[in-house]
This record gives structure tokens, sequence and C-alpha cells, in this order.
């Protein structure tokens, strides 16, 4: 198994992200690219003890375009992100 730390980067504190916490019980997180489903559960429940998750649900978001100081276009870098919902516990946001 990886290290927890690095399939979990942050905690994504938003207002939906927030909202969703407080009324669901879902947390949101930027977690590594290449992870998936099983190992950012293992790294949830790793990282915060005495929460159980129960599903993982990811998506790809892409990187939006930016111009630059001249006429040439940049690109920030594709990241994606998780949405846990748990069933036992809670995560403290701040």
């Amino acid at each position: 198994m990886k290290n927890p730390y690095d399939v979990v980067y942050t905690v994504m504190i938003t207002e939906k992200a927030t909202a969703l916490s407080e009324k669901q019980s879902r947390y949101a997180f930027k977690v590594n690219p290449t992870s998936n489903k099983i190992e950012i559960r293992q790294a949830v429940e790793a990282i915060f003890e005495g929460v159980k998750v129960s599903s993982v649900n990811v998506m790809n978001c892409l990187g939006k375009k930016k111009r630059m100081r001249s006429s040439k276009l940049g690109k920030r870098p594709d990241w994606k992100k998780a949405l846990v919902t748990v069933t036992e516990g809670s995560i403290e946001l701040l």
C-alpha cells in the first residue's frame, strides 16, 4: 500500500463541499490522479482514525486554459477529485 499522504493531498473546503459535509457526511478531497477508489478509501481510513468509508466517487477535472502575457495559451494541470461518504465518525475540517 502507498503512503496515505501520497494518495490524498488535501481536503477541499468550498461552499459546496462544506454543505455536503454538514448535510450528507460527504467530504471532498484532492487526490493523486493515478490512485483508484480502493486506495483512496484505505488512505482516508488510515489518515482519519475512527472513520468508516461507505463509498467513494471520483472525477477527473481538466485544467483551465489560461492566456499568458503573450498571445500564447498555457494550461493549468489536470487533477482528480474524490467525494467520500462516511458512515461512522466525522472529519474535523478546521
